[in-house]
């Protein structure tokens, strides 16, 4: 059975067809457990002349039922050329504000 990063990583691919996919699991970084928190660099041409919030939502629609699955997800969807733009790197995760206190 795939881990919840390899099923991201596995729905994204298939439904999006990135020309560049990143996940990381960044559970680490919180306190909620395991495989509750990951970020999603993606480039795709999919992207193009979308809002980023149509960005966001293409994301969300292709992870489906797994998204009731994941407590964050942080999305950085850009088209080839953002991310040529970007310098091919997206911005670093904040540091987690204590979300144990809402366990």
């Amino acid at each position: 059975m795939m881990n919840k990063q390899a099923q991201i990583e596995a729905q994204l691919s298939a439904q999006l067809q990135p020309e560049w996919l990143q996940v990381l699991d960044e559970s680490h970084m919180h306190s909620r457990g395991r495989e509750t928190h990951y970020k999603v660099i993606m480039v795709s041409p999919r992207f193009a002349g979308l809002s980023k919030v149509r960005r966001h939502q293409l994301v969300y629609a292709a992870l489906g039922e797994l998204m009731g699955q994941i407590h964050a997800l942080a999305i950085h969807p850009y088209t080839a050329e953002e991310w040529q733009a970007e310098g091919q790197q997206a911005p670093l995760s904040p540091k987690c504000s204590g979300g144990s206190k809402h366990a």
